[in-house]
């Protein structure tokens, strides 16, 4: 089983549709006991950093998510809220990245949204994806690039499209909007 970390972040209903047309079972939970119980976790959302990390801490999820020690995929928000800080709300995050998240320079349209490629890709998760494959972006902030980037994407300024540490993965794109590049990143993390 797969549990989905539910904490008041949007598009979570999302990923639990994608996981089951690939044929897994997935719980959306916030109880600890399944959390820990689950083969694998995947920390997904879309909203903002101080709010959401508000929640974490008040459930207790935030030291619970750190100690896991099976696969855990973060998406989106879930990759912002692993890394160390976050400029949105100034917002202490879970630290499993030393990476900051940043708000893009307004020197373009913002958010970025839509299709970009990848400019470097590596690591178990994106076996198969190739640079020139396009998946889908939705997000005004980002994680600078540092020794967890496992992908690397440029809109404005390059930043982490995906990383890596330990049995934490995150990706900032949305593997659940992302056509067959997204189901077989999906795959991957399922296989790990």
């Amino acid at each position: 089983m797969i549990a989905i970390i539910k904490y008041n972040a949007g598009n979570i209903r999302s990923v639990q549709n994608a996981l089951q047309r690939l044929g897994c079972t997935a719980v959306i939970t916030d109880d600890h006991e399944e959390i820990l119980n689950a083969g694998k976790v995947i920390f997904p959302g879309v909203g903002e950093a101080a709010s959401a990390m508000k929640y974490l801490r008040e459930k207790n999820l935030d030291t619970l998510i750190i100690s896991l020690k099976q696969p855990v995929l973060g998406i989106c928000l879930g990759l912002q809220l692993m890394c160390r800080h976050s400029e949105e709300g100034d917002t202490t995050c879970l630290g499993i990245f030393p990476s900051d998240v940043r708000l893009f320079p307004p020197a373009d349209k913002v958010p970025h949204m839509g299709w970009n490629n990848l400019i470097t890709v590596k690591g178990p998760l994106l076996n198969g994806i190739s640079p020139d494959e396009n998946l889908y972006f939705v997000h005004s902030y980002y994680a600078e690039t540092g020794p967890c980037t496992t992908a690397v994407c440029e809109y404005i300024v390059p930043f982490s499209a995906a990383m890596q540490k330990d049995n934490f993965y995150a990706t900032q794109f949305h593997p659940e909007k992302s056509a067959g590049p997204g189901e077989k990143i999906l795959k991957n993390f399922i296989e790990l």
